[in-house]
């Protein structure tokens, strides 16, 4: 281009002769959008509240830690049906507990007992039990362990239904693999705790499955507020994890039958049934 100014120079403009046609277009200026508000992170704490109950074994008045439901965020669900919620583990503060005679139950089962229950916990629980009530301002794993093993406790010697045992032990593990999932990776016992949790909360799983086979032949749905398609998705779920194929392919495919069953548990039984029938091919 510079070759058509080239006779410039015969006019003393031969500065010029270089130039370029045509200036480079003006780069717009990017615009600086406002960056967005990061979400403020909300707290446990704020997720929970102080809720008074009567004990049902000693009269007392006491109050345990209940999440706000309509205030945490759910966030999805782990396939037996652990929820998961923005900001706490709902798990943990379930298991309402009398930090005076040491009676303890899920929330669902906290009351009303009969007046055996009341001295076979009495007996057995209320004149034995060291506790540990809790201080701070939410409950730690440790703590929430503690409630759970004592709940599985009075369940037994109050002569519980199964499924109050087997739910118990579903939501022990539950509990279990929140806390697994707090570890902090850099402690030097971070495998070996990791290691403990996860054997444990195998255990707890099978004890719950074993509760919920029995419960579903000798109980009535609904059974620990699940349908009969749902409790029946959830125990082949858990047959699944200890290579009961049979038994879980029995199960969804009575899920997948029913006509009461909902869409969201059916496609859930779907994928079920896709991954029992990729093990057994993986078996042969």
């Amino acid at each position: 281009m510079s070759g058509l100014l080239s006779s410039l120079a015969n006019l003393g403009l031969g500065k010029l002769a270089g130039a370029k046609i045509y200036d480079e277009p003006e780069k717009p200026k990017a615009e600086q959008m406002p960056k967005a508000a990061e979400k403020p992170k909300i707290s446990e704490s704020e997720l929970i509240y102080d809720r008074n109950f009567d004990c049902p074994v000693c009269a007392s008045k006491i109050s345990s830690k209940i999440m706000k439901t309509g205030r945490a965020r759910l966030e999805g669900m782990d396939e037996d049906l652990r929820p998961r919620h923005e900001g706490i583990d709902s798990v943990k503060y379930d298991v309402i507990m009398c930090p005076i005679c040491g009676y303890s139950a899920l929330s669902r089962y906290f009351k009303p007992l009969l007046p055996s229950q009341i001295k076979w916990v009495q007996d057995n629980i209320s004149q034995i039990v060291e506790l540990h009530p809790s201080t701070g301002e939410t409950y730690t794993y440790e703590e929430a362990m503690e409630r759970y093993k004592l709940a599985l406790a009075c369940a037994i010697v109050k002569k519980a239904k199964n499924s109050e045992r087997a739910y118990i032990c579903l939501k022990s593990a539950w509990l279990l693999r929140g806390w697994q999932e707090s570890l902090d990776e850099s402690e030097p016992d971070y495998r070996a705790k990791k290691s403990s949790m996860e054997a444990d909360e195998n255990e707890y799983l099978k004890t719950a499955l074993e509760g919920f086979e029995s419960a579903r032949s000798t109980e009535s749905t609904p059974i620990c507020g699940m349908d009969e398609t749902t409790l029946d998705y959830l125990m082949a779920v858990l047959a699944v994890r200890f290579e009961k194929y049979e038994t879980a392919s029995k199960l969804v495919s009575a899920v997948l039958v029913s006509h009461s069953a909902n869409s969201r548990i059916k496609d859930k039984a779907r994928e079920l049934k896709a991954a029992i029938n990729a093990a057994l091919k993986k078996d042969r």
